[in-house]
């Protein structure tokens, strides 16, 4: 028997496997899409490329059709999610999928003839990834109270970002760093046909499999066994856009406020994705970091992520997710322009980290903050539309970025950019009215 509505508890063991799920999942993100695979497709695989079109525009465009596809199949999802006893079979497909095409990536070899494949790859792996995020938010109001939503959402997100520190270094002294020329990392990799990358992509998969296992394959102590429920037939594409369209208008009918929350929060996510994903570019471009210190950064920058998800879960059940959010935008906006009048690696350094610290906070509230305004029962549904959301304008931090350092003329002003999406954010969700914990 289940508990009634935000009085029910779930055992240590389910929390430890949701978030145990997180830490492999962003781990292999890290490795594909933020710092591994990318950089191998677009500097090693894509040189002497011919054409006018260099590697890295058709990495973007890339990720621009996962974007697009993410945008039409996660509402889908949702729907199909909402009834919590499918949750752990969408996951559980879409992570088999995943851990498949990460390790079929070490099929690529340091050739351009192979760009198309490692981007086809690259695209779908995003794609999938970010699909599951949907049954994944979903089961976190079967594992939480709202007195305790806050906390287990910062502890999922901080497993996450440590996941990604471990696979980083493992990366890093493995397989990647050091080495005499013809070898590299302390195992002694061939350097040679991009050998180290390559293996790296089996490391990752492996990774993905041993954490994703405890949610996956659990037993009946899992997390679906909070919520057991007559099943429910599943619809079709069709019929799911349909019930999509009605649970839409229902939802605005309902309480707009909901809607005005997707809107926002989609804007000032951008920004924090925006901020991930050009730093590392601009500690090159425009703070003199060299490379090696940029992958050094990103575990740093990930390890006080994660330390600030979670001061920011166990304040948020104390004071509500909106102050979380305002607080933190509010504390980058001012460090990201600070940091525009600085220079050298140092500024780089401080500033970069402390920026690091408030993303934490932002990323558990926004998710939080999202299931505590869901209806219960309509999980699913919301996170389906709130990943949607977040997708559909993906194209303002790129967009602002590239047009500060066009109009200004310096790679520095790109972080103008970042901070215009971050202050757009901000306004926004002044203006949403945030219940502290669900009806």
């Amino acid at each position: 028997m289940t508990s009634p509505a935000g009085t029910r508890t779930a055992g240590r063991f389910p929390v430890i496997a949701w978030a145990s799920w997180d830490c492999g999942a962003t781990g292999v993100n890290a490795i594909v899409v933020t710092f591994v695979f990318s950089v191998y497709l677009t500097e090693q695989v894509g040189a002497g490329l011919p054409g006018s079109t260099t590697p890295t525009a058709w990495l973007g465009w890339a990720l621009f059709a996962a974007g697009l596809a993410v945008a039409a199949l996660a509402p889908v999802t949702g729907i199909w999610v909402d009834a919590a006893h499918r949750r752990r079979t969408v996951l559980a497909v879409l992570t088999v999928v995943v851990i498949a095409l990460t390790a079929s990536m070490s099929a690529i070899r340091p050739e351009h003839r192979y760009l198309w494949v490692g981007l086809v790859l690259l695209s779908v792996t995003a794609a999938c990834s970010d699909l599951a995020t949907v049954p994944y938010n979903a089961m976190l109001r079967e594992l939480s109270t709202p007195d305790t939503s806050g906390r287990i959402s910062g502890f999922g997100a901080a497993s996450g970002y440590l996941g990604s520190v471990l696979l980083l270094l493992v990366v890093y002294f493995g397989f990647i760093g050091g080495g005499d020329g013809d070898t590299s990392g302390l195992l002694g990799v061939s350097a040679d046909d991009g050998w180290p990358v390559r293996l790296v992509m089996v490391v990752a998969a492996a990774w993905f499999l041993v954490f994703a296992v405890p949610l996956v394959l659990g037993t009946r102590t899992n997390v679906d066994a909070w919520a057991p429920e007559a099943p429910v037939a599943a619809p079709g594409v069709i019929g799911a856009y349909r019930k999509l369209g009605a649970d839409l208008k229902d939802q605005w009918r309902r309480d707009r406020n909901v809607v005005y929350y997707l809107a926002a929060s989609a804007i000032f996510r951008d920004g924090l994705t925006g901020i991930f994903t050009f730093g590392a570019v601009l500690g090159v471009s425009a703070y003199g970091v060299s490379r090696a210190d940029v992958l050094l950064f990103g575990m740093c920058a990930l390890v006080v992520a994660a330390t600030g998800a979670v001061l920011g879960g166990l304040l948020d059940d104390r004071i509500g997710s909106k102050p979380i959010i305002v607080g933190s935008l509010t504390a980058m906006i001012v460090v990201a322009l600070v940091m525009m009048t600085l220079h050298g690696p140092s500024a780089f350094w401080v500033c970069g980290l402390l920026l690091c610290l408030f993303i934490g906070p932002v990323q558990s509230s926004a998710r939080t903050t999202m299931m505590r305004m869901s209806v219960e029962g309509k999980e699913g549904a919301a996170f389906g539309l709130y990943t949607t959301t977040g997708r559909a304008a993906t194209f303002l931090a790129p967009i602002l970025f590239t047009t500060f350092i066009t109009v200004f003329g310096t790679d520095r002003a790109g972080m103008g950019g970042l901070v215009t999406v971050l202050a757009l954010g901000l306004l926004a969700i002044c203006f949403v009215r945030v219940p502290r914990y669900s009806a």
